[in-house]
């Protein structure tokens, strides 16, 4: 007589799981950089998936900054650091080297402002001679629950022309650097990566190549969502991926970066430098979109569909929660777990 078939199991984090056999752990990849990508590996670490960070290498502030200047052919360490805190586990001893790695030294002295995380990896990266080997022993002492890369083995510049900063409002001036463009008073028209041809990091196009989802965003929308756009190499991997591709809006306008952005305007930033990037589904915060239907409308031109949840932060910080984002994530990899696209 034949068994029956086990009856659904339901969770908070991953929704329905069905009997064994008919689900694999789906393959995420996630890119981006700072807080947002934080967000979002947090939230991914409570699913049952397989995750890739793939991180801007671009900044130029702060402690990556003077490590930058000091060491000029190593990646800027510090989005990196954070993806990696992202994804280290909330045990015990996961948490002590997680606080640890983001740790930053006090005082006046020369370490002052540095991360123990920054310094350590620029040290492997030195020891191994390969920003991947550097972040893959680095994750090991972690114990990350997913791999994290860089977009490019090399560092890379944002460079923008800008408006609105000379007599002549129309006048274009080129700003270079991570931390000029977030800063800068006029408006960003065009936004490039230098070296332009830069090649992708090899891994990072074999995972994107491999996955069931790609999440863009949230973060700094120039000069951390933008850039995996900007890089010939990863671009053509996104183009050319069968993944189902979601974009995370941010709950409100970066001062100095987007100020006056629209939602929409978020999108057609993106549609812009990247038109044959496919979209499947824009993610939003409902409390953040003050016309919906507009939103709506824009997302269905790039061929998206909007997808509006509460995912913002419920204390009211302007930051994404990432329990509240794995609520609204956990159906979909679910769904791409049953191989279902």
């Amino acid at each position: 007589m034949t068994a029956p078939a086990p009856d659904p199991v339901v969770t908070q984090e991953t929704g329905p799981v069905t009997g064994p056999g008919t689900r694999r752990r789906p393959k995420v990849v996630s890119l981006g950089g700072g807080h947002g990508l934080w967000a979002i590996l947090r939230a991914l670490r409570l699913l049952d998936a397989d995750i890739t960070a793939i991180v801007t290498v671009a900044d130029d502030g702060g402690s990556s900054g003077r490590l930058r200047r000091e060491f000029p052919l190593t990646v800027p360490p510090g989005d990196l650091r954070m993806a990696l805190g992202a994804l280290s586990p909330d045990d015990e001893n996961g948490s002590l080297w997680g606080r640890a790695f983001q740790h930053r030294f006090a005082g006046h002295g020369v370490l002052a402002g540095h991360p123990i995380g920054n310094l350590l990896l620029v040290g492997l990266a030195e020891l191994t001679g390969d920003p991947v080997k550097a972040l893959d022993a680095a994750a090991e002492l972690l114990h990350c629950d997913g791999r994290v890369l860089p977009m490019s083995c090399q560092p890379l510049q944002i460079v923008a022309d800008v408006t609105g900063l000379d007599v002549d409002p129309s006048a274009l001036r080129r700003i270079r650097g991570q931390v000029a463009v977030a800063s800068t008073p006029g408006r960003v028209v065009n936004i490039t990566v230098e070296p332009v041809d830069a090649p992708a990091c090899p891994e990072a196009l074999k995972a994107i190549a491999e996955a069931d989802l790609i999440t863009l965003g949230p973060g700094s929308w120039l000069t951390s969502v933008l850039p995996h756009l900007l890089l010939p190499d990863l671009r053509d991997a996104i183009a050319a991926s069968s993944a189902h591709i979601m974009v995370v809006l941010n709950l409100e306008p970066q001062p100095g970066e987007t100020d006056g952005f629209s939602p929409e305007q978020h999108l057609e930033v993106l549609s812009a430098h990247a038109p044959h990037c496919r979209i499947d589904t824009v993610l939003a915060d409902e409390g953040s979109v003050i016309l919906p239907q507009r939103l709506a409308s824009a997302a269905g031109r790039i061929g998206a569909e909007l997808l509006l949840a509460s995912v913002a932060d419920p204390q009211g910080a302007p930051r994404h929660d990432p329990e509240a984002l794995a609520r609204v994530l956990g159906p979909v990899v679910e769904r791409l777990g049953r191989g279902d696209r």
